[in-house]
């Protein structure tokens, strides 16, 4: 009997040791298995530029984890789930992408993702104003073949830009969506993180998708250059955001400025809310696009604005240095071709700049690849003399015979690949290979420059990002030509849906009531 009863003891040892041990396999097991796709781009379609796929500097697999700081090895985030970084595409804001270049990437992202299909998750991290030749709403086509694939089950996470636009197509396949809080975008990879967070959330807790999405799209379509959070009232419309995510009930809230260089019929504002609670979604919903619409009539330029020629004026009387001045209407911060000379023209006409004694001006910058291949001839101290700029956007200038000598060569920028400074006169023209936005102390010192002891810098940019804004003495915006005018008003829209503030200066009435949308998993 006693042997009978150590054999029982034994089989009901074993069967719970092997239970735990499955438990522990399934534990490890199920673990959220988590895609990441994505391609980011604004797109001027003002602009005769065009962007192809090696624009987008393309990472696949685990390289997409560099975007990432918050999805490193050894993050509470990383840990969380099993990650699958399919291809993530970054691109600097241009013209239009090719059809070929847009087909390419999906059609890769798509390939990748059926490899290890299913997923509970997947982080959808966009910009949000990619425009496509051919096609209206790329990402709201491009979330709506991921599903077509993965199917409506699983839960998708969306990260925006505030500068992005949010068809009803894009809400309608987003389960969770959130954009940036700042402008300048101080807060993008917090908003990533956030937008990560809140997928790992509703799939640790069971919860899934939200009950209900609450969508208001708001007649408004302005430049980032006046919704600044910087400075009212962009700053206090942002800040009634985060306590509206705080309401029980609610789990994320955002707003749109949307992207006033596109003609397509989803560029204006938009409001998002999401949550399982419906009367506290509907209200924060409503609360914040009625504010956005009541303060519409404040927002101006954030710094002042003026013609390149008053511009010029007030930084060569200034005693604060750097003067800056922001080449806006080219700026490949927001679109531009980056390759317009009617400014570097009008800098180099001026009398004052004519010698190396006269005030010192640096100028960022203007593609010219013939300039480069001249400098790289020539070496550092020699005499150049080769067309730059206007290859793209020849519209209000044409391409500038540049005649200086080299001061420095740099190679090996991400962007640029080599650029060159060429001085002419008390002017120091920076000249790249290809396109790139001057935004930080490092692309100027690295080049031998130091543009805080320049009189006045000159920089292709609209607001100045944090780096410019500290080092700068003053600053103007100047209203220059190019594909991302400030002047809407002067664009030629036809696509757009309007009635339209600014375009549209009385608008009558104005529906601010919470449209929702269904859930993913209704379509």
């Amino acid at each position: 009997m006693n042997s009978f009863n150590r054999l029982i003891g034994f089989i009901v040892f074993s069967l719970v040791f092997l239970s735990c041990k499955d438990q522990s396999s399934l534990s490890r097991e199920t673990k959220p298995k988590i895609a990441i796709a994505g391609l980011a781009i604004e797109s001027s379609t003002f602009s005769p530029a065009t962007s192809d796929a090696s624009a987008f500097l393309a990472r696949q697999g685990t390289e997409v984890f560099e975007y990432y700081p918050f999805l490193t090895e050894n993050s509470p985030q990383r840990k969380a789930a099993q990650w699958i970084p399919t291809l993530r595409g970054h691109a600097l804001p241009g013209g239009i992408v090719t059809r070929k270049a847009y087909d390419s990437l999906v059609n890769i992202t798509l390939n990748l993702l059926e490899k290890n299909m299913p997923y509970d998750g997947l982080f959808f991290d966009i910009h949000g104003a990619m425009s496509v030749q051919g096609i209206d709403d790329p990402e709201g086509d491009f979330i709506q073949k991921i599903r077509a694939l993965i199917g409506t089950k699983t839960l998708i996470s969306t990260s925006m830009d505030l500068h992005g636009n949010v068809s009803k197509r894009l809400a309608e396949h987003s389960d969770l969506i959130t954009c940036y809080r700042m402008a300048p975008h101080e807060d993008a990879l917090e908003s990533k993180q956030r937008a990560v967070d809140n997928l790992l959330d509703r799939l640790k807790s069971g919860k899934g998708k939200p009950k209900y999405k609450a969508w208001i799209p708001v007649p408004i379509l302005l430049p980032g250059e006046k919704t600044s959070t910087r400075i009212e009232p962009g700053k206090s419309l942002y800040a009634k955001v985060q306590p509206q995510t705080e309401k029980e009930g609610v789990i994320d809230a955002a707003i749109w400025i949307g992207y006033a260089w596109a003609d397509e019929p989803r560029n204006h504002a938009v409001v998002m809310v999401t949550g399982d609670d419906q009367k506290a979604v509907s209200e924060s919903a409503e609360l914040l696009a009625n504010h956005f619409w009541e303060v519409r009539n404040e927002f101006d330029f954030v710094a002042p604005t003026a013609t390149l020629e008053k511009s010029l004026a007030l930084a060569l009387k200034s005693d604060k240095k750097p003067f800056v001045i922001s080449d806006m209407g080219d700026n490949p911060t927001a679109g531009g071709a980056g390759d317009v000379t009617w400014t570097l023209r009008e800098l180099l006409n001026r009398p004052e700049f004519k010698t190396k004694n006269g005030p010192p001006l640096i100028y960022a910058s203007i593609p010219g690849p013939e300039m480069i291949q001249a400098a790289l001839d020539s070496g550092v101290g020699g005499k150049v003399k080769a067309l730059v700029g206007a290859a793209v956007d020849d519209r209000f200038a044409p391409p500038i015979l540049l005649e200086g000598v080299v001061e420095s060569i740099f190679k090996g920028d991400v962007h640029a690949e080599v650029e060159v400074v060429v001085r002419v006169g008390s002017i120091r023209v920076i000249v790249t290979k290809k396109r790139k936005p001057y935004h930080r102390e490092k692309d100027f010192t690295q080049l031998g420059l130091d543009p805080r002891s320049s009189d006045v810098l000159v920089v292709k940019i609209g607001y100045l990002v944090p780096e410019l804004y500290d080092l700068r003495g003053d600053w103007i915006m100047a209203l220059t030509p190019g594909g991302v005018d400030q002047d809407l008003e002067r664009l030629n829209y036809k696509r757009v849906q309007r009635p339209l503030f600014p375009l549209d200066k009385e608008i009558s009435s104005v529906d601010l009531s919470t449209r929702w949308i269904s859930s993913s998993d209704a379509q």
